[in-house]
């Protein structure tokens, strides 16, 4: 009955399997080694752009930040949604990377921004001097921080506004599996077909250890990544144990396959928690990850049982039993139809 976090749970077997392959031996350090050559093939046959380029961290606030770091000058504005991860997760990592760079909240009220609410963020033509921040990057949460996934056709409206204004696009793609598997769509089709500049690739919260990838469709943005990740203290010496992650990672579709698992476990918790009348499901549950309100005396009587999961607006140990609070819940490829059916069985 483990829901706190995709962070929370184990790596893959055949992940581990990879790292401890890797160790034998001695190999080129700082990205030099042959691996890394396999895994940017690989990424670039996977999303069909055999230009783009490669790079591999271990967190995804690095990529993000480097990433965001290449895309815009200190002087200009980053737009996100007002839910976005780089918003709320990422300690101001965006801007101290960026040099100085602010993230300007575009609103979005279930986690999706829309046309119509970043074109008022990005005012009229000629309504912004030296006085102000200039139009930076864009860049998307997917699959977004309150559970709902951006579908092609809504990325590609946003980047056409943001490209008319001379702005690049970037992608946290910290659940992407999990997005691309609820679309059902192809990788190049949610990415760059749809106006994705640049991406980062999550692969830590999908069954590996530590690893994301760092995908730039344009290479022009790549060019300072290098520079950057070394500066910043991002460039791993045994970066033979990122490659070897990320390379088990993409072989035979595993990615995949771990992110349809957690999408199932999440849809069987959606759909018993929405056959329950004290519950109530909060925002669209479109891929691992659900925020339902249960009133307090449920809540005690799930983590009294060992359920393990956020609350996001209160104490649920204290308090009137009635009052309603919101939990985050989150499925891992690892969680099965056993933890979710026991947890849905303590509802009552």
């Amino acid at each position: 009955m483990q829901f706190a976090s995709d962070n929370a749970g184990p790596a893959h077997p055949s992940v581990i399997e990879a790292v401890a392959r890797a160790n034998d031996g001695y190999q080129r350090a700082y990205g030099a080694e042959a691996a890394m050559e396999r895994v940017q093939g690989r990424i670039r046959e996977i999303f069909e752009a055999p230009e783009a380029e490669v790079h591999l961290v271990a967190t995804g606030t690095a990529a993000n930040a480097l990433m965001l770091g290449c895309m815009a000058r200190p002087w200009d504005a980053v737009f996100c949604s007002e839910h976005a991860h780089v918003e709320h997760d990422e300690a101001n990592a965006p801007e101290f990377y960026t040099g100085g760079a602010k993230l300007s909240l575009v609103s979005a009220l279930d986690g999706r921004m829309t046309p119509e609410a970043l074109e008022r963020a990005l005012l009229p033509d000629g309504a912004r001097s030296f006085h102000n921040a200039q139009l930076g990057p864009l860049t998307l949460t997917q699959t977004t921080e309150t559970g709902a996934v951006y579908g092609a056709p809504e990325i590609a409206a946003l980047s056409e506004i943001a490209h008319a204004r001379g702005m690049k696009v970037h992608m946290d793609g910290a659940r992407f599996a999990n997005a691309l598997v609820a679309l059902g769509c192809s990788p190049a089709e949610m990415t760059w077909k749809a106006g994705v500049d640049a991406l980062a690739f999550g692969g830590t919260k999908n069954g590996c250890m530590g690893v994301e990838a760092a995908v730039f469709f344009d290479p022009a943005l790549a060019a300072e990544f290098a520079h950057r990740r070394k500066r910043g203290g991002h460039l791993f010496s045994k970066h033979r144990f990122l490659s070897a992650q990320m390379e088990a990672y993409l072989e035979g579709g595993l990615w995949r396959d771990l992110a349809a698992r957690a999408n199932a476990a999440c849809a069987r918790l959606v759909a018993g928690l929405r056959a329950h009348p004290e519950a109530e499901i909060v925002w669209p549950a479109d891929a691992n990850l659900v925020f339902v309100t249960l009133p307090r005396a449920m809540h005690r009587r799930l983590l009294e049982a060992g359920a393990d999961y956020h609350v996001m607006d209160g104490d649920p140990m204290q308090g009137a039993p009635e009052e309603r609070l919101t939990a985050r819940m989150v499925c891992d490829w690892s969680v099965g139809e056993d933890g979710v059916d026991r947890f849905l069985s303590l509802l009552g």
